[in-house]
């Protein structure tokens, strides 16, 4: 493919609550570009207080896609995101829109861009899926974590053991064949990528202005509602990998009666601060990041000129 084919993509990543959101909107707005979810929870429905999902008045700023498409309790693999990605940016390219993605699950990001080959993840292994959950059901997720640690110690560092899903996954494509999913992503990574990417990301100087954004932020969640989503979550029988989100599992504890909602709160907001550590850990594998930090700006707006900049240069070299 030469650089004259390629589509061109806007990418804004980063950890939660480092106001990704706002900025990609506000950039897609300005560059007259349509917002596609690089979120693994994000794309369930009912699920938008605990995942910070674009609110309805920011979904009207601008359309987006792929926000809310699944029910909870479905399951939604890598290779089925890339199909539906691929065919949205391919959409709004024809539009004459700019596509603009924007979320913080990095593995979503990195397999899009770079044009991941998923063949050995589609035929999976069923019998050996359900034995697996089997087994996190009696012994825990942690100890899935442990096996996944054990065959591919390098992903396993960027996946929470709570996530169940892509846990089985990888546990899978090692013992489908020799490679680990590490490696199939460094070979991704080494490939030309389909797109003509401008990659943006934020972090903060000061972590932990990070940190108090993130605590904030889940008190702002339960104030809107969170333990009503849960709880409605819950009612519903839900029990898909949608559960296993950073909030639902908490609160449902609380709910159950495990823990005061004192204590529940408090591991929500530190599993929080763990999950962004990993986020960073991701992004900053990747050397085509151009790097913004919010809080080494006078504004808001000063960051977004900033950002609008270099989206405009990098942009307009293809």
């Amino acid at each position: 493919m030469n650089t004259g084919s390629k589509l061109p993509l806007l990418v804004v990543g980063g950890p939660t609550a480092s106001g990704k959101t706002r900025l990609a909107i506000d950039l897609a707005v300005e560059l007259g570009g349509e917002i596609i979810c690089a979120d693994s929870m994000q794309v369930y429905r009912g699920m938008e207080i605990g995942t910070a999902a674009p609110t309805p008045e920011e979904r009207r700023k601008i359309p987006h896609h792929l926000f809310g498409i699944m029910e909870p309790e479905e399951s939604f693999s890598v290779a089925r995101y890339l199909e539906l990605a691929g065919q949205a940016v391919r959409e709004i390219s024809e539009r004459g829109a700019l596509p603009v993605l924007c979320g913080g699950t990095g593995l979503y990001i990195s397999c899009l861009i770079d044009g991941m080959d998923f063949d050995p993840l589609i035929s999976g292994n069923p019998e050996r899926r359900v034995q697996l959950r089997a087994l996190a059901d009696e012994k825990g997720p942690a100890h899935l974590w442990e096996i996944l640690k054990d065959y591919d110690p390098e992903l396993a560092e960027n996946l929470h053991p709570n996530n169940l899903g892509r846990v089985i996954r990888a546990i899978e494509v090692c013992e489908l064949g020799d490679t680990p999913m590490s490696e199939w992503q460094r070979r991704a990574a080494s490939r030309e990528s389909p797109y003509n990417v401008c990659f943006l990301a934020l972090r903060y100087a000061d972590r932990e202005l990070l940190y108090r954004r993130i605590d904030r932020r889940v008190e702002l969640m339960l104030e809107q509602g969170l333990l009503n989503e849960v709880r409605a979550l819950l009612a519903s029988g839900c029990e898909g990998t949608s559960m296993q989100a950073i909030g639902y599992k908490e609160l449902s504890a609380y709910l159950r009666g495990e823990q005061t909602l004192v204590e529940a709160t408090e591991h929500l907001q530190r599993q929080t601060r763990r999950y962004a550590k990993r986020q960073l850990t991701w992004l900053r594998r990747d050397s085509r990041m151009k790097w913004l930090e919010p809080d080494t700006f006078e504004s808001y707006q000063a960051l977004f000129e900033c950002a609008l900049e270099l989206a405009k240069q990098q942009l307009q070299k293809f």
